[in-house]
């Protein structure tokens, strides 16, 4: 036979563009359109559909960036069209290929009962299946004007991307408002044919199915008359009865569809706008489940639900029966779908404890899984977490957009830093906006890494980033690949449904240690600088908070325990560290608003502090210092109040050939005339840290001009030019007894920097100031130190992780930016130097050998600041304060309890006497990450630690409270174990990095 494939599979593409999907809607009228555009931010519903409206007609401009405009569209069924499906086909100017990135609309009955949402993927709104003929059509539509900041040319900066900067010109075109007769079968017709036509381009030309497919698409196609295609279109659908009905082979794989609609929190647009954005994806996904028996929709995020709870209650009334239903799932298990690698222990712990307690208390539903699809890399502390959260399951698909290595699982074990494994899945299907194409299906199944030994996949299935979730089209693909030869077998499940079965069908997964680093987005540790000093801040705020009020509550009756306030500024803090907006992705408007409203948290918690603190003190005029670290600090125990011990004053002297030197016993630092540390020798260990001719404390400048992602991505070849800021405009003694003080200026910038020498301690504190106006530079802080080492520690959750120094391995060169949370830290046996941080998390560790001694050089950098112009063209310009720290002779003990130093400052307040801590750890190896009340109201006090050292550890914690019982809890403070009797003391025993939750009961 003649090979005409090419023939047939090009006449399958004009037939369907140009005769058979025009074909669906073969008779239409214009409706009547009016409209009112709201002058400031959207208003609500009632307020929308009230406003008075003048006409407007299709061809006609509307809509200003971020504006909202309120659509009336008025019409008649003509009588002829009695029997028939009638749709409303309302395009606002859609642009198919920007579902979730553009205008969208949410479309209501005048009553205000919400019917479902307009995306470019989703025009449609059904009027009767059939009608009468003759209904009065009245539909009202709250059209969001958000402009398209992602666009066919990415990554160009814009003035778009806040309402502050932005035109107020129209961007849109009414483009299509009509009813029109929905023809079923003809509809029918395109899913057949694009069903066929995706599979047969999958399989091999030399495969007898795909010729079967080839020649049936033939016959449709014979059987359907052009000039007729309403009225043949049936007989072309007979055709191809016999190839849609032929059975999957037995050892087909098998794809659990997950209705899903990833909806970034913030990203291209401002948090106001993606609470309209969930509105807008539940109405469309409840309106679907009506209509589609086999469908399951799940949704993450608790913040998301309850933002439909408090400012969409119509629409939230959807949501609930579909929940109980079964239909509509919650998943996750977390207020928002953070990032993982910068959250601290706390906050990465909250997360799921108010995520899963929302669903709990809404629904009785608690998630088993972790659902993650778009976050950038994962702690090695997250499944401790996940497990401690009582969850056993996570998901995510980022990680397949790794740049250098390609993951080798889809299924496998993920084990954290103390040994807990959670089984992990990576969809192979390699996105979280599956549609449901022949070529993502087949992608799947040949992706799959786990053949032979598992062959079950999920499939995230819906429009996603701005929302817009799953259409009528994917269900209707879905339901043909159900059982169809040459694909996989698609089925509608629920996450924790797949995972059943995954885990089920492969009882010994491979097993991944240590972080999920993903090769891609690495400046997102840097960008946006205050959004990241915010969030370090407030989870500190929030430890002093709880701490002081718990200890207030017990200590002073009348006290009262700010239990909603916590609660909604934890949620507040939660919610900003959104994978778009801790990460520095979003757009300016984000980020402005996120410093404001990191400033209102530290307002109100420094007001509940001090309230708390004051009520401890006492009257009196004792100086007392709150000591809110874990360690002793200066003689005041840990979480208590006291007068502190003195030490000696450090001293400064002139250095031979300018410059300074500094000195407290410990430590002696020499500062040259360029204001470069040149030396920081441990007396004590009679060493020194700095490498020879390598002076640290040294500003590099590098242009950073990533080849996509600006925000996101710093690529390799950055390093490749580099400026030292070695010329200084001034080096002179600072304030007090030992402090430098260094004045740079470069570019269009300036750093004021202040050396400081700490008092009985081998630190040296290191204040920049940077008065930052670049464009795509990237500052690092280098410390070139002599050291030997194979490998270095870096903070994570609940404990720290090893990373290599040098780069035998693709995936070792590729981790060249890393996270750290307070601290990194480097070793030889005996000795090691930490360097820790108040808000700082990039950094990254080169090492070189000396040609003058052979010796090693290990070179620490901090990542300080950047300047992409995409999304915010003005990231990070302005003034900037980061501390750090250098600490010669540190050990980890001494790199955690000196992280702990610089990011909870001492508070000295008035009183009568010292202050008792509520709980005293004799072991600096296990530390406390908070002491909180109950968040039932019971009054337990919460008490929760880890080993912070990486070995072994056995303590003793003594309470400063009347105690009856003592029980381990989970993340959300349910007892794991029979509670037991404790008389004010109890002893634990915890294995390398073990996380552990006490809940005692006050007597």
């Amino acid at each position: 036979m003649h090979d005409d494939r090419g023939l047939v599979e090009a006449r399958l593409k004009r037939v369907l563009d140009e005769r058979i999907r025009p074909a669906v809607y073969p008779a239409s009228v214009p409706l009547e359109v009016a409209v009112w555009n709201a002058p400031g931010e959207p208003v609500p519903v009632e307020e929308g559909l009230a406003a008075p409206v003048t006409s407007v007609a299709v061809g006609d401009m509307w809509g200003p960036p971020w504006g909202t405009s309120w659509f009336r569209v008025t019409g008649t069924v003509p009588e002829e069209w009695a029997g028939k499906s009638v749709e409303a086909i309302l395009d606002l100017g859609f642009d198919e290929n920007m579902p979730g990135f553009q205008c969208e609309g949410l479309v209501y009955r005048p009553d205000g009962t919400p019917v479902k949402g307009l995306n470019p993927r989703n025009q449609w709104v059904r009027i009767g299946a059939p009608v009468d003929g003759g209904e009065e059509v009245r539909l009202h539509i709250e059209a969001a004007s958000n402009p398209v900041l992602l666009d066919y040319h990415p990554f160009l900066p814009t003035r778009l991307g806040d309402i502050e900067t932005a035109h107020r010109d129209p961007l849109y075109k009414l483009t299509r408002m009509d009813l029109a007769v929905f023809d079923e079968t003809v509809w029918g017709l395109v899913i057949d044919l694009e069903v066929l036509g995706e599979l047969m381009a999958e399989l091999p030309v030399e495969s007898g199915r795909r010729w079967d497919i080839l020649r049936a698409v033939d016959r449709a196609l014979d059987a359907l008359d052009l000039q007729d295609v309403n009225g043949t279109a049936g007989a072309a659908r007979s055709e191809l009865t016999g190839v849609l009905s032929s059975p999957a082979e037995p050892s087909a794989h098998r794809i659990s569809a997950v209705g899903h609609a990833h909806i970034d929190s913030a990203w291209l647009w401002p948090l106001r706008e993606t609470v309209r954005k969930v509105a807008r994806t539940t109405s469309n996904m409840t309106a679907l489940l009506d209509d589609e028996p086999e469908f399951i929709f799940s949704m993450s995020q608790a913040q998301q639900w309850a933002w439909i709870k408090e400012h969409r209650p119509e629409v939230w009334a959807k949501v609930v029966k579909a929940v109980a239903d079964g239909r509509f799932v919650p998943a996750g298990g977390m207020w928002v779908e953070a990032d993982t690698n910068m959250p601290g222990s706390e906050a990465m712990a909250r997360q799921f404890v108010h995520g899963k307690r929302f669903f709990i208390d809404e629904f009785g539903v608690e998630n088993d899984e972790a659902w993650l699809p778009d976050t950038f890399g994962f702690a090695a502390g997250l499944p401790q977490i996940i497990k401690a959260a009582g969850s056993k399951w996570l998901l995510t698909q980022k990680i397949s957009w790794s740049q250098t290595n390609k993951f080798p699982h889809h299924t496998f074990q993920w084990e954290g830093i103390d040994g807990t494994r959670i089984f992990t899945h990576f969809p192979p299907v390699d996105t979280y906006n599956c549609a449901m194409k022949g070529s993502e299906i087949a992608h799947a199944a040949k992706n799959f890494k786990d053949k032979g030994v598992a062959r079950h996949s999920l499939a995230p299935t819906g429009w996603g980033d701005g929302g817009g979730g799953t259409t009528r089209e994917m269900i209707a693909k879905a339901a043909r690949l159900r059982n169809l030869e040459g694909s996989a077998q698609v089925v509608w499940e629920t996450p924790a449904e797949f995972f059943t079965k995954a885990a089920a069908e492969y009882a010994n997964p491979p097993v991944w240690v240590g972080e999920l680093y993903l090769e891609l987005h690495r400046a997102t540790l840097t960008s946006q600088a205050k959004t990241k000093q915010g969030n370090r801040r407030s989870e500190h705020l929030l430890r002093e908070a709880e701490l002081w009020s718990a200890t207030a509550a017990v200590r002073t009756p009348e006290f009262v325990y700010p239990y909603a306030d916590l609660d909604r500024i934890w949620k507040t803090v939660l919610l900003h560290q959104f994978h778009d907006i801790l990460p520095g992705s979003s757009i300016a408007w984000v980020h402005r608003e996120a410093e404001k409203t990191y400033a209102a948290v530290a307002e109100e918690l420094t007001a509940i502090i001090e309230k708390a603190q004051r009520a401890l003190a006492g009257e009196g005029a004792e100086a007392l210092v709150f000591n809110a670290a874990p360690h002793a600090r200066r003689g005041v125990a840990a979480g208590g109040a006291a007068a502190p011990v003195g030490d000696a004053r450090p001293e400064r002297s002139a250095r031979p050939g300018g410059g300074f030197v500094l000195s407290n016993g410990l430590l002696r630092v020499e500062v040259d005339e360029r204001g470069l540390v040149v030396s920081a020798y441990d007396l004590l260990a009679g060493r020194e840290t700095i490498a020879p001719d390598h002076p640290a404390n040294l500003l590099q400048l590098h242009p950073d001009f990533p080849n996509m992602w600006d925000a996101w991505d710093v690529d390799a070849f950055y390093r490749n030019t580099v400026t030292d800021l070695v010329e200084a405009q001034e080096v002179a003694p600072g304030e007090g007894d030992a402090s430098v003080r260094v004045v740079r200026s470069f570019g269009s910038s300036k750093v004021t920097q202040t050396l400081t020498l700490a008092p009985g301690s081998s630190r040296l504190d290191i204040l920049t100031e940077v008065d930052w106006h670049e464009t795509e530079k990237f500052l690092k802080l280098a410390f070139p130190l002599d050291v030997h080492a194979e490998r270095y520690a870096s903070e994570t959750q609940f404990g720290h992780f090893y990373r290599a120094t040098h780069t035998n391995t693709s995936w070792e060169a590729a981790k060249f930016e890393a996270c750290n949370h307070r601290f990194v830290h480097l070793e030889e046996p005996g000795w090691g130097v930490a360097l820790v941080t108040d808000s700082t998390y990039g950094h990254d560790v080169t090492r070189t050998v000396r040609a003058q001694d052979a010796g090693t050089t290990t070179t620490l950098r901090v990542s300080l600041l950047r300047a992409p112009r995409f999304p915010d063209p003005e990231t990070d310009q302005g003034l900037h304060r980061f501390r750090h720290a250098l600490v010669p002779g540190a050990t980890i003990g001494d790199a955690v309890r000196e992280g702990y130093v610089v990011n909870l400052p001492e508070r000295t307040v008035p009183g009568a006497g010292p202050v008792e801590p509520l709980v005293v750890v004799d072991s600096d190896a296990v530390v406390v990450t908070a002491v909180k009340l109950a968040d039932d109201g019971s009054g337990d006090v919460v008490v929760r630690f880890h080993e912070a050292c990486g070995g072994r550890a056995r303590a003793r914690l003594t309470l400063g409270f009347s105690t009856q019982e003592v029980v381990v809890t989970d993340l959300l403070e349910r007892p794991l174990a029979e509670p037991e009797l404790t008389e004010g003391l109890v002893e634990v025993t915890l294995r390398p990095f073990e996380l552990r939750t006490l809940r005692f009961k006050r007597s």
